[in-house]
């Protein structure tokens, strides 16, 4: 019997909305057949297949721990809170969304402070100053320490953040902050500013798999079903269709135009007809069309591509090297 394949994404709010529409691009349409409220789902006509709604860090913790075997989550959580985390998950493909950056942040007030090297100086003079650490609030105690590593801080001590980590300073709870931000208005508007080398880490929503999730019983093959979908709704993505006629066209003019304009011809040269089909960039398109018909093409088609599949998938390529079946 074929064992499901587990794909946790987040339970509510923008990063449902978003992992839902990621998945419905691609021809996967995520259902609850029991209802809105209900924490269990599926992809419909698909079978073989469990939905899992979480939140983020249930599902980080699940693709650890090999209970999910792919999940939607967002990179700044994956090296918070797994170990070794490239040894346990593999980050498959970056999504586009739930952007957000986890920086080093110090009071505005500090103007001599613009480096880590300066802020290492602060430290070393706080403790000496004072007789004790500087306090870095932060929910990201893992990556704050590894950082302040790599930079050779040591005249520190972390205090865990539980509410808004931007109002400690103020609150006198901490010197600075180790936090995640998007538009660095919270920051602005709490008088904190981003060290210039203290952006951590750019994160963004991540599909993830587990290496640790049991990958027999037929739930590779499933895997392969869904990643190939995705792939060829990324492929299409990064291409407009193009078809003309003309019978100047020959090798040469195709060759140029891959050259210059990054074109594919996915079913090879024009026919006996002369007729073509062009797979082109979209902010090649216009720049293609005047140089066809400055070629001899009368009429030119564009049109949307909603999946390309090929023979190779990159997606399912990584997953299975990093599972190593």
């Amino acid at each position: 019997m074929t064992a499901p394949v587990i794909i946790a994404v987040p339970a509510k709010g923008r990063l449902q909305e978003n992992a839902e529409g990621y998945f419905a691009r691609a021809g996967l349409k995520l259902i609850k057949p029991r209802g809105a409220r209900d924490y269990r789902g599926t992809i419909a006509g698909m079978d073989g297949v469990e939905i899992a709604y979480l939140s983020a860090s249930e599902i980080t913790a699940q693709l650890a721990q090999g209970a999910a075997h792919l999940g939607v989550t967002g990179e700044d959580l994956v090296r918070e809170m797994i170990p070794d985390a490239d040894a346990r998950v593999i980050l498959l493909e970056g999504l586009g969304f739930g952007y957000a950056n986890v920086v080093v942040a110090v009071p505005q007030a500090w103007i001599d402070v613009r480096s880590m090297s300066d802020l290492d100086d602060v430290a070393t003079a706080f403790r000496l100053k004072h007789n004790r650490k500087m306090r870095v609030a932060t929910k990201y105690v893992n990556l704050t320490r590894g950082f302040f590593g790599q930079h050779g801080i040591g005249d520190y001590r972390i205090v865990e953040s539980l509410g808004a980590t931007e109002g400690a300073p103020a609150a006198g709870t901490a010197e600075l902050i180790v936090d995640i931000t998007t538009t660095g208005n919270t920051l602005t508007a709490n008088a904190l500013k981003v060290i210039e080398d203290g952006v951590m880490l750019r994160s963004q929503a991540n599909l993830v798999a587990a290496r640790g999730a049991d990958w027999k019983n037929g739930t590779l093959d499933t895997a392969r079903r869904i990643l190939d979908r995705l792939a060829s709704q990324a492929r299409a993505q990064a291409f407009r269709e193009m078809r003309t006629r003309f019978k100047g066209c020959d090798d040469a003019l195709l060759a140029v135009a891959r050259e210059t304009f990054g074109i594919v011809t996915p079913f090879g040269g024009p026919t006996s007809s002369g007729m073509l089909t062009l797979h082109c960039p979209p902010d090649q398109v216009f720049a293609l069309a005047d140089f066809l018909r400055g070629k001899g093409a009368d009429a030119i088609s564009v049109s949307d591509i909603d999946y390309v599949f090929t023979q190779d998938n990159p997606l399912f390529e990584r997953l299975k090297t990093g599972v190593q079946l």
